[in-house]
C-alpha cells in the first residue's frame, strides 16, 4: 500500500478508489489503505501507518525477506524504529533499538495466544464497570489535566485473563472496552474531511502532555486512537474517513508535541459507534477517541514486555 493521496476531502478519493472481488469478499482499494467487506456483510479497514515514521528521520531503509517487509527508520540520535509487515501489509512487529543496540518490543502482532479462535474477532461479553461513567469514558473538554492522565495510566476496569494481538483489540469492541478512553472533543472535524484544522490543534497539547507522561513512566505504552464518523454517507467512504482522522490526529500528535510515533496507533471504526443516535450530521460524532491498550496487548501486566510467543501469560 503505496501512494500518495491527492485532495484532503472524502470526496477527492473516489477517483482513486478501485473495487475487486477477492474469494467471495469485496476489497476496496485505496492509495494508501485498503477496506474489506467480508461476505457476511462486516466491513473493515485497514490503514499503512509508515508514513508517520519519516517525519524527521535521518535515514529510511526498507528491505523485503521471505516475504516479510522490514522498514528501519533512523533518527537524527541514531535510536531506530523497526516496523515489519506481512505479505497482505499487515504490521507484524514494531521494535525501538536505542543507539546503543538495545532493542526494546513495542508490539508483537504474530503472536496468538492458545486460547485464540477463529479470526481476529473476540466474543467476549462486555465489561463490567465498576467505576464512574465519566471516569470511564472521559470528556476531554470537561477533564482536568490531572484525570487525563489518570485515564492514560488507568489499569483495565476488570481482569485480563489473557494477551490479545493488535489485531484482536482492533476488531474487538468488547476487548477494547476493558480500559478506559478519552473522547477528544476539543476538536471538530468538518464533513467529509480528516483536516484538523490549524486554530484547532493546540488543544491538542493536554492530551500530547498526558501521553508524553505516560510514555515517560513506561516506554513499551502503546495507545490506540480510534476514528469516527457521523452516519452520513456510505459505509466505504466513512470507514476510510474516521481512518484518516485517527492517522491526522497521530500525526500531528508527533508532529507538534513529540508525542513518539511508536508509542501511536490508530484505527478507524467509521460510522459503527455513534454517540449521539442520529442518522443526521452530528459534530459529536466526528472524533477520535484515545485509549491505553498496553495490558491488553500484555496479558495485564502493562509494565512487561511482550512474552514470547508459546509462552502464557504471567499470573
Amino acid at each position: 500500500m503505496a501512494g500518495a493521496v491527492v485532495g484532503a476531502t472524502i470526496a477527492d478519493l473516489h477517483s482513486q478508489r478501485r473495487e475487486t472481488m477477492e474469494g467471495g469478499r469485496t476489497v476496496y482499494t485505496e492509495p494508501d489503505r485498503i477496506i474489506i467487506r467480508d461476505p457476511g456483510g462486516q466491513a473493515y479497514v485497514r490503514g499503512n501507518d509508515l508514513y508517520r515514521f519519516r517525519y524527521g528521520a535521518r535515514d529510511i531503509r526498507t528491505d523485503t525477506v521471505g516475504g516479510e517487509t522490514r522498514t528501519v527508520v533512523i533518527r537524527p540520535d541514531g535510536s531506530e524504529i523497526i516496523t515489519v509487515v506481512g505479505t497482505d501489509g499487515r504490521l507484524m512487529r514494531r521494535i525501538r533499538r536505542d543507539p546503543r543496540g538495545r532493542e526494546v518490543i513495542i508490539i508483537d502482532n504474530t503472536y496468538r495466544d492458545p486460547r485464540a479462535v477463529g479470526g481476529f474477532y473476540v466474543d467476549v461479553p462486555p465489561p463490567v464497570v465498576n467505576i464512574p461513567y465519566d471516569r470511564y469514558i472521559v470528556d476531554a473538554q470537561e477533564a482536568s489535566p490531572d484525570v487525563i492522565y489518570q485515564t492514560m495510566v488507568a489499569p483495565p476496569v476488570q481482569r485480563i485473563d489473557r494477551r490479545y494481538s493488535l489485531d484482536e483489540i482492533r476488531y474487538s469492541p468488547n476487548v477494547r472496552m476493558q480500559m478506559p478512553s478519552i473522547d477528544v472533543n476539543t476538536i471538530i472535524f468538518e464533513t467529509g474531511s480528516w483536516t484538523i484544522p490549524p486554530d484547532q490543534a493546540a488543544r491538542l497539547q493536554v492530551i500530547a502532555d498526558g501521553l508524553n507522561q505516560a510514555i515517560q513512566r513506561n516506554p513499551r505504552e502503546v495507545f490506540l486512537i480510534e476514528g469516527h464518523t457521523d452516519a452520513v454517507g456510505n459505509e466505504v467512504d466513512n470507514l476510510s474517513l474516521s481512518d484518516r482522522r485517527a492517522q491526522s490526529a497521530a500525526e500531528l500528535l508527533t508532529q507538534q508535541f513529540g508525542v513518539p510515533a511508536e508509542n501511536l496507533t490508530s484505527q478507524g471504526y467509521g460510522e459503527q459507534y455513534l454517540k449521539e443516535q442520529t442518522q443526521g450530521p452530528s459534530a459529536i460524532n466526528r472524533r477520535v477517541t484515545i485509549r491505553n491498550i498496553t495490558p491488553l496487548l500484555n496479558g495485564g501486566q502493562a509494565s512487561l514486555p511482550p512474552p514470547p510467543p508459546g509462552t502464557a501469560p504471567p499470573r
